[in-house]
């Protein structure tokens, strides 16, 4: 707990002199509320005032707890790059209490919309956070806010304080470009991007080459059929070497094609092609697994985020209020996943606003 106070008060505080309470401080009971079901700053206001005398021996509240206002205050003036610095901070601390070095396995990058958290007038625009996930200890690596929208500059930031080493970096095809393959490859990492037609060079480079290496007989696949939930899915995963002449993006050295076919009951097949960059000489079932599971950062990290903590239905909406408190949830989602308690997140939060010693239990692992 002391690692995590020290993290905060690295964060800048943006008011002035006159502010009364501790920048630091009120980050950490904000957290402290999150932990225990708190959604808004309302509820975190109420929760700090509920916990006074408990929360007093962790932190200095001289002035008592904050009210609401205070806090909606300080997260829509501070700085979400300060929080992104702290949140990086914390995700190390966190992977080193628990005994973790740098991940090795399967990156997965994806983008997020805050989808209630938009301005007045702003409705096509909500705020975008960018999520950098280890997919084999289901930990967050990092995580942006993109202020412009502009997913990819904000990927690139997130990525630029990992060393990403034995890794292979997953993403969408909005991300296959070759300024993202160079970023990836700085790293010391490879990467497979799916590819489609917002990269139409690329895309016919893959399309030709499949078509002539099927001509030929070719193309090594990779075949999965699975029956679950009432329906029946087949996914055939082939790959093939770059040509020589091929498109131009840094470290290409594959294509992937992965062909899928859905039937729901006695409905009507749904089939879809695309295609995939590597920058590795993959097997077609690794690049299967790969792709795969690539939809863990949503399945374990946005879905918990909108289901556990509300955070589709979150109406903070002023200056930088909404980015604040999604890393302040993330933060809360990777302590209650870490820790070792089979329960659910959501059961985990119940138990921490109902035990005092569980509450305490979720900090063991960062020493």
């Amino acid at each position: 707990m002391e690692t995590l106070i020290t993290i905060l008060r690295e964060v800048r505080d943006p008011r002035d002199y006159t502010a009364r309470h501790d920048c630091a401080s009120m980050l950490f009971v904000a957290l402290m509320a999150t932990l225990c079901g708190a959604k808004s700053c309302v509820g975190i206001a109420d929760f700090c005032a509920a916990h006074e005398a408990f929360l007093c021996e962790m932190v200095d509240l001289p002035h008592g707890a904050p009210s609401h206002d205070s806090f909606s205050r300080l997260f829509r003036l501070l700085d979400p790059q300060e929080l992104a610095r702290a949140f990086m901070a914390f995700a190390k601390a966190l992977r080193a209490g628990l005994g973790l070095g740098p991940a090795t396995g399967v990156v997965a990058i994806d983008g997020k919309r805050l989808r209630r958290g938009y301005e007045r007038g702003r409705a096509h625009m909500p705020p975008l956070m960018i999520s950098v996930w280890d997919v084999q200890t289901r930990l967050s690596l990092s995580a942006r806010a993109s202020g412009d929208g502009n997913e990819v500059e904000a990927t690139l930031e997130a990525l630029k304080s990992l060393d990403l080493k034995g890794c292979t970096v997953t993403a969408d095809a909005l991300h296959c470009h070759p300024k993202m393959a160079e970023g990836i490859l700085a790293r010391r990492g490879h990467y497979v991007l799916k590819l489609k037609g917002n990269n139409g060079p690329l895309q016919a480079c893959a399309a030709a080459t499949f078509e002539k290496a099927d001509a030929n007989g070719r193309t090594r696949l990779c075949e999965t059929n699975e029956k679950a939930h009432g329906r029946t899915e087949r996914r055939r995963v082939s790959v093939v070497t770059v040509p020589k002449n091929g498109a131009n993006m840094p470290g290409l050295v594959m294509f992937a094609r992965i062909e899928s076919e859905r039937r729901k009951g006695e409905g009507k097949v749904e089939t879809n092609i695309y295609y995939g960059a590597l920058s590795k000489r993959y097997t077609p079932r690794n690049v299967m697994e790969i792709i795969r599971t690539h939809w863990d950062v949503e399945n374990r990290l946005h879905w918990p985020l909108d289901v556990v903590f509300d955070e589709d239905d979150a109406r903070t909406r002023k200056d930088y209020g909404p980015q604040n408190l999604s890393f302040i949830r993330r933060m809360a989602l990777d302590i209650l996943t870490s820790h070792p308690d089979k329960r659910s997140p959501a059961r985990k939060m119940q138990l921490a606003a109902w035990s005092q010693e569980f509450f305490l239990e979720l900090f063991t692992h960062l020493r």
